[in-house]
C-alpha cells in the first residue's frame, strides 16, 4: 500500500515517514502543497497525510482541489490547532479524518487504517500470512513453520505485499511502485537484490515464492 505525507517540517516528515514505512508502507513526501497536490493527481494512493499549515498551497485547499477532481484518496489531516471550529474547517474541506500535533505514532497509524479500511469496505487485518508464513503488521514479528524470522525493513515490506497478493503475479514495476520511494529507477535490480535476500530467510527450499520469467514473482499460498 502506498502513502502520501505532505508535511514541511522535517522533523515530523521523517518521523511519520521512517514510521509508515517499518509498517511495510510504501512512503512518498512532499515538503509543499502545490508538489503534493501533484502528487495525489497523478498517483494512486490509498490514503495520505497532510498538514494543514503548508508553504504555497495550505493543506486545506490542496484538499478542496483534490476533491474537486473527484478524487477521492482518504485524507488524515495534521495540524497543531486543536479547537473544534479548526477541526469542523478540515472535515469540510473535505478530509476524512484530523489529528492534533503533538501525537504518538500508534495512533496515526491506527487512524490510517481505519480510513483504508472503510475506503476499501474491507477489514485490513494487522495479520498477514499464507501457508505457513505470518507476518504482523504491529509487532513486526515474521515466522516460517512457527520459527521467527529476522527481517529488515526494506524485506519486510517486501514480504508484506507478497502476501498481500500471495496467489497473484505481481510485476518488478508493481513491487517498485509500491514497496519503494516514488520515481524510483525502474530499471535498477534492487527488487532482485532484496528478494535474494528474502528467500535466503523464508524460502530456502524455494517452495514459496516463484520467479515467474518476463513477468515478475508470485508467492504460493500453499506450497
Amino acid at each position: 500500500m502506498r502513502i502520501l505525507v505532505v508535511e514541511d517540517d522535517a522533523k515530523i516528515a521523517s518521523f511519520v515517514t521512517q514510521g509508515l514505512k517499518q509498517a511495510g508502507y510504501a512512503v512518498d513526501h512532499a515538503r509543499e502543497g502545490d508538489t503534493g497536490l501533484a502528487l495525489a493527481e497523478t498517483t494512486g494512493y490509498d490514503a495520505a497525510v497532510v498538514d494543514v499549515m503548508l508553504p504555497g498551497l495550505d493543506g486545506l485547499s490542496l484538499v478542496r482541489r483534490l476533491r474537486a477532481g473527484r478524487r477521492q484518496t482518504p485524507v488524515l489531516f495534521l495540524s497543531a490547532r486543536s479547537a473544534v471550529e479548526d477541526r469542523v474547517k478540515g472535515l469540510e474541506s473535505g478530509g476524512d479524518d484530523y489529528l492534533t500535533k503533538p501525537f504518538a505514532f500508534s495512533e496515526l497509524l491506527a487512524r490510517i487504517q481505519a480510513l483504508v479500511r472503510r475506503a476499501t469496505h474491507a477489514p485490513e487485518s494487522t495479520r498477514l500470512s499464507a501457508g505457513d508464513v505470518t507476518l504482523d503488521l504491529v509487532t513486526r514479528e515474521v515466522t516460517r513453520a512457527g520459527t521467527p524470522v529476522e527481517l529488515q525493513p526494506r524485506e519486510f515490506s517486501l514480504l508484506a505485499f507478497l502476501l498481500r497478493h500471495a496467489g497473484h503475479p505481481v510485476s518488478k514495476t508493481k513491487i517498485l511502485e509500491n514497496v519503494w520511494d516514488y520515481g524510483f529507477d525502474p530499471q535498477t535490480n534492487v527488487v532482485d537484490v532484496v528478494m535474494h535476500r528474502l528467500r535466503a530467510k523464508v524460502d530456502p527450499d524455494h517452495s514459496r515464492i516463484e520467479t515467474l520469467r518476463g513477468v515478475g514473482y508470485l508467492f504460493r499460498p500453499h506450497a
